[in-house]
Formats: C-alpha cells, structure tokens, sequence
C-alpha cells in the first residue's frame, strides 16, 4: 500500500513501534529523507529526536560498494574483507576517508549548529529512514551507532527490499519494516508524494523536536562514571583469588566497553607497545584496563608464564570485577602468551566477552578443544615476516567455528618495530572493538 508522503509513512510506522515506548530510546533520522519520517516517530513514542549524521565510504570506481563508514566522535568502521577484495591502495582509502571526513563535518555543522548530539551510550536507539533499496547507507549507519556505544540497535523503515532487510537483521538487535517486498523498484514508487526533503526542512524538524523537549532528565541508564563509583582510574589493584594484580586502568566519559589487556611473556603494564594500542583505543572513546596477569614473585617462575590455564582464571575474574564496577561490556586484547589465555577465558561460563584482538599472539598455546568453544569474535594480527607465529595463527584460525578473520601486517616483525605497523595494529583492533561493541556474533565466518 502506497504511503502518501514521508509523514503519512511515519505515523504509521510509529504505530508499530509503541512496544518501544518504555525503553530509554533516542530516534535518529537518517539525513535528508529520514527526518520528516524520524520526526513522526519521535513525538508519538515522546523520545528525543537528533540527525545521525553518517558517510559511506564508497570504492572509489564504485561508489555503491562501501568500504566503511564515518560517523561523529571520530568513530571510523572499516569492511577488511571489501578493502582487500577491491584491491583499494592506502592513498586511495585515505583519500575517501579525507573527502567524506570533510563532507561530515559540513553536514553536521549544518544540522546541528551549536547543540551537542544526544547521548547513545548505554540506550536503545531507533535509525529511522524513509526507505531501503540495497541499505548500504542504513548499514553503515547501524555500525556507526554500535560503535559509540548503544545499547540494542533497531532499524526502522516504511518500506524496504526482503534482501535489504534480510542483511540488515544480521547487524541491528531488530528490523522493523512495514513493506518489505521481493521486487521493490525504488523506494520513492511506494510514496504518491517523494519530494526531496530540503536542509531547511531538516533543520526545521530539529529545532521543533527539540523546543517540543521538556529539559533534557539525566539518563535513565547510569552513566559509566557514576558506575565506576569507588573504582579509580589510574593505578588499581585487582582482585584474583587469593592474589591482587596490579593494573592501569583509563575509563574515558561515557565509555561504552571497556578492553582487558593480556600480556605475554615478559611483559606488562608497562608495555609501550600495549600502551601505545590502549591509547588508540582510549582516542575512540573506549576504556582500557592493563592487567599484570603474575604478581613480580611469580615471574621468577618461567613455567607461570606459559600456564594458560592460570592466566585465564585471572583474566576471566579480572574481567568480572571489571564488569560489576563499570557496568559496560569488556573485550580482550591479548599479545604473545595473553592470546592463548583470552581465548580460554572467553569460554568460561558467563564470560560474556564481546571482542577479542591478538597481537603477535601464541593461540596455539590453547588446546584443539578450547578454540572449538570460542564463540566470541576473534581477530589475529600478525607481521608478514613473523612466519613462525604466522603459520601458528593459521592452524588456529582454522579451529575456530566463531566469526574470524586473520590480519597480516605487510612488513612487519614479530614485535611490530617496523615504522608504521604498530599504528596498523591499533588501528585495526580500534575498528575490530567498535564493529563488534555490543553485539556478540555466532556461527563462523573465514576470511584472510
């Protein structure tokens, strides 16, 4: 049935979204056709409406095809699988990601002058279009709300193609389509009325969400801050059976995870290297937490080291004790014997691992049966002239029945001194976090 205009589209959409009328939800509208469509929805469900203000970052001989996304707060997700398919060169990349850069903050400035953006961290947010055709641009929206940090996703539309909406489902919580059709054509045929939504349009409907607002209450959701009440920032002790470990913790505003460093051998807290990746990470918005996994007598023992299985137990309480004092989801970033030890103790009951990155690591070290049992996503890291640990990665990976993927950074060692590599390792595991945020993925996907 035909919608007469984007209003009309909205009003009825917003009937099938009362269920979400008690959640702590936010409504974004997708730029420029979302917003009549996001407005409607808004002031029936009474939630604070804004613009998601997002870019594609398009193959540059085709531009449908993203590679990626931008969004604001400089949250960036990257499509590696696209990226080394296409063939694009890092001149190439960096020059999309310059120009849609630009062409955000134009936009944002635009839409939103002078007021800050509603918080998503920790809430239930609603991307509201007026339709989906491929829904590359609703996709690389949905990424982009995960990575700053929203609680459960949910993808609104009047009308959309079964293949646009089949996809979407597998990267938001729920998809809520009014028409989804085999054959859609193009989105503006189910609309009698399918002008173009101008700017001032878009401003306009803002600045009437937004006056129509009572004084914005603090958020239902506690905010990590006042979460982390009693667990200081900076040098912490952790609790682990009868041991505490000392640890550094950073826990930027609004964090929306928190990432769980294990080390290798010989090494800690103190890593430059872990330091330098937790830093990348804290840039984006994410907490870190580096955890000294053997207290200084037990690294006299070399055999602790390589015990695994005491590693993960700590790791895992760690990341317990992290958990009930941030309230945030936590990932894990393990390098050298840390890998083996995060892959363990991501199977352990009630873990609830989000991510896990390994830099340089030995899975190996965790037995044929454990890596069976991962099911949280994993991304392997490591230097194309580490071909030793490189070959251990893939034996690895190819025991893994959970979502995956195996990075090779080109000419790097296995300690990643090689100018450049190191910033290529943080800046992959900052998108492989963001990507995976809050929403655990099962079933199994190769790529290399």
């Amino acid at each position: 049935m035909p919608f007469d205009d984007r209003t009309d589209a909205g009003r009825r959409l917003a009937r099938r979204l009362e269920h979400l009328r008690d959640e702590d939800i936010v409504v974004l509208g997708l730029p420029r056709g979302g917003l009549p469509v996001a407005y409607e929805v808004a002031r029936t469900l009474k939630a604070p409406l804004d613009v998601l203000v997002v870019r594609k970052l398009g193959v540059p001989w085709q531009p449908e095809l993203a590679f990626g996304a931008l969004g604001e707060h400089g949250v960036r997700v990257l499509n590696q699988d696209v990226l080394v398919s296409c063939g694009i060169r890092d001149e190439e990349q960096a020059r999309v990601e310059r120009d849609e850069r630009a062409e955000l903050g134009r936009r944002v400035a635009r839409y939103r002058p002078g007021r800050a953006p509603v918080s998503l961290a920790g809430r239930t947010v609603l991307v509201v279009d007026d339709g989906l055709a491929t829904g590359a641009t609703a996709e690389a929206a949905c990424r982009v709300v995960r990575g700053q940090g929203a609680a459960r996703v949910v993808l609104a539309v009047p009308v959309g193609s079964t293949e646009a909406v089949a996809r979407l489902r597998g990267v938001t919580d729920q998809v809520v389509c009014l028409e989804t059709l085999g054959n859609l054509g193009s989105v503006g045929a189910w609309y009698r009325d399918f002008t173009q939504t101008p700017d001032t349009k878009v401003i306009d409907l803002l600045t009437r969400a937004t006056s129509a607002q009572p004084p914005t209450p603090a958020p239902r959701a506690t905010s990590v801050e006042r979460r982390a009440e009693g667990l200081d920032r900076g040098e912490v002790e952790v609790p682990a059976g009868h041991v505490r470990l000392p640890a550094r913790l950073v826990l930027p505003d609004a964090a929306p995870a928190v990432v769980l460093f294990a080390h290798g051998s010989g090494s800690g807290r103190h890593s430059p290297r872990n330091r330098y990746v937790a830093d990348t990470l804290n840039r984006a918005g994410l907490g870190t937490l580096l955890l000294d996994l053997l207290t200084a007598e037990e690294e006299g023992d070399r055999r602790n080291v390589f015990d695994v299985a005491l590693l993960a137990g700590r790791l895992h309480a760690a990341a317990t004790w992290l958990r009930d004092g941030t309230g945030v989801p936590v990932s894990y970033f393990g390098a050298s014997t840390g890998a083996a030890a995060t892959l363990e103790a991501a199977t352990a009951p009630g873990a609830d691992i989000r991510a896990i990155v390994s830099r340089g690591g030995r899975p190996d070290l965790a037995t044929p049966a454990v890596l069976g049992r991962v099911r949280t996503p994993t991304l392997f890291v490591v230097g194309s002239l580490d071909t030793r640990v490189l070959s251990l990665n893939r034996l690895a990976a190819d025991r893994l029945r959970c979502e995956h993927r195996l990075a090779v950074v080109p000419g790097a060692t296995h300690l990643f001194e090689e100018p450049g590599t190191l910033a290529t390792v943080a800046e992959l595991a900052r998108d492989w976090f963001t990507t995976h945020l809050a929403q655990p993925v099962a079933g199994h996907r190769r790529s290399a």
